[in-house]
């Protein structure tokens, strides 16, 4: 297929696609997709080998969040029956981090519900990002607390963070139709403030909220003009209580256009398969680790993640490797500009669209977020009011309300963690 054939040399040069092959991913067919697969598994491999890095969330702060994301659990008016507690204690947070990095996990990404934090809020993550990294030596540390005011970035860069993670969710076009508290510029703003701190920035988007092909291209592109160093894909969970709750639009095949699209757009960036891959591509998430370098291990802020060791055995089974803490995720040519950025953090740019391509990864928190930073995993960060009509193969799925898991166990219960 000339298509891929193209894709695949302009990823190995980092070479930006046209916005109209970019789309035309998108509207291939079943009948391709392995095709798709491996041409974009071929740019993978060539920036990333065959190396998978781990994440971990932990929930420093779930639900009551004021802001009205139509996709989140912990929106304002949320019926959702999910897990809601304050600050946990630094002592707890590391407890919790410690469980994913006995997993494997290379980074913990540290998320709390809300518009944005207080100055005390960032002294009290502060804290808590000290006590993990006094526990955990070489851990590298995400935090995703929403909107951020002048000199918070810089305040959480001297306090140990290595990233900032705030996803742009959508496109600009269709912003306002999912969040009336704050606004698509008020996100951008976010993530320039991480790059000017010298913090790694990590924003990614959430799909299957009914929106077309061009929103999809148009948010990667904004991604990469924004050069973050990890891009969070998420995948809409469909909670019950929340205005997105019947949005079932995703096929697995679908979600796996997406993931090779964005990692057509972004070759060299760490591409994380974040919140709703387990709802979504279910037994065809194997497949995904040929688009992806990096995963959530384990449980997700307010759903159930499948079992950590289910998630290694899978990465070992389809010949993969879990990321040492001594390698350096980015390729080098990306690493060498981290490194010497501003305040020396973990992978921050000042180029702009220049390194996530032809010049040139949340968590999820996920590296995932609402604006108060609920995150590529709280179980619902996407979609848009207005949804599209359902493509015809997930009518024929049906809605599947038993994939969804509200989270029970882990930070701020008494179950041990799922890692």
């Amino acid at each position: 297929m000339d298509l891929l054939n193209t894709l695949v040399d302009k990823g190995l040069r980092r070479e930006l696609p046209t916005r109209e092959e970019a789309l035309a991913v998108l509207a291939t067919s079943d009948d391709e997709l392995l095709d798709v697969v491996a041409a974009a598994g071929k740019v993978r491999r060539q920036w990333f080998g065959r190396r998978v890095k781990l994440n971990y969330l932990v929930n420093l702060k779930s639900g009551l969040c004021p802001e009205d994301c139509s996709y989140c659990s912990q929106r304002l008016g949320s019926k959702a029956e999910i897990l809601k507690y304050t600050w946990l204690k630094p002592e707890e947070a590391s407890q919790a981090a410690a469980a994913g990095v006995a997993g494997g996990a290379k980074r913990v990404c540290l998320v709390a519900s809300g518009r944005g934090p207080t100055d005390r809020d960032v002294e009290r993550v502060g804290k808590t990002i000290a006590a993990i990294k006094e526990q955990n030596e070489g851990v590298e540390v995400c935090a995703c607390l929403g909107l951020l005011s002048d000199g918070q970035a810089e305040r959480l860069r001297d306090a140990g963070a290595d990233a900032y993670n705030h996803n742009l969710n959508t496109s600009e076009a269709t912003y306002g139709q999912i969040t009336k508290t704050h606004t698509y510029a008020d996100r951008v703003d976010t993530v320039q403030k991480a790059h000017a701190a010298g913090l790694s920035a990590c924003s990614g988007l959430i799909a299957g909220m009914g929106e077309s092909d061009e929103d999809l291209v148009d948010v990667v592109y904004s991604l990469r003009e924004l050069d973050p160093d990890s891009v969070p894909v998420n995948f809409l969970i469909p909670f019950e209580g929340t205005p997105l709750a019947k949005e079932w639009n995703l096929t697995p095949q679908r979600a796996l256009r997406i993931l090779a699209m964005v990692r057509f757009v972004c070759p060299d960036v760490e591409v994380r398969l974040a919140g709703g891959r387990e709802v979504h591509l279910r037994s065809m998430q194997p497949l995904a680790l040929h688009l992806v370098n990096s995963i959530f291990l384990g449980d997700y802020l307010t759903s159930e993640g499948q079992a950590g060791q289910a998630d290694l055995d899978m990465i070992a089974d389809a010949g993969f490797e879990v990321e040492g803490a001594g390698t350096s995720t980015l390729p080098a040519h990306r690493a060498d500009v981290a490194e010497a950025a501003v305040g020396g953090g973990c992978g921050s740019h000042g180029g702009g669209a220049s390194l996530c391509g032809p010049a040139g990864a949340g968590d999820t928190a996920g590296d995932p977020q609402a604006p108060g930073g609920c995150g590529s995993a709280c179980g619902g960060c996407s979609g848009h009011a207005e949804a599209a009509p359902v493509p015809a193969q997930a009518e024929a799925g049906g809605v599947r309300p038993d994939l969804v898991a509200v989270r029970r166990r882990g930070a701020g219960t008494d179950l041990a963690p799922n890692a």
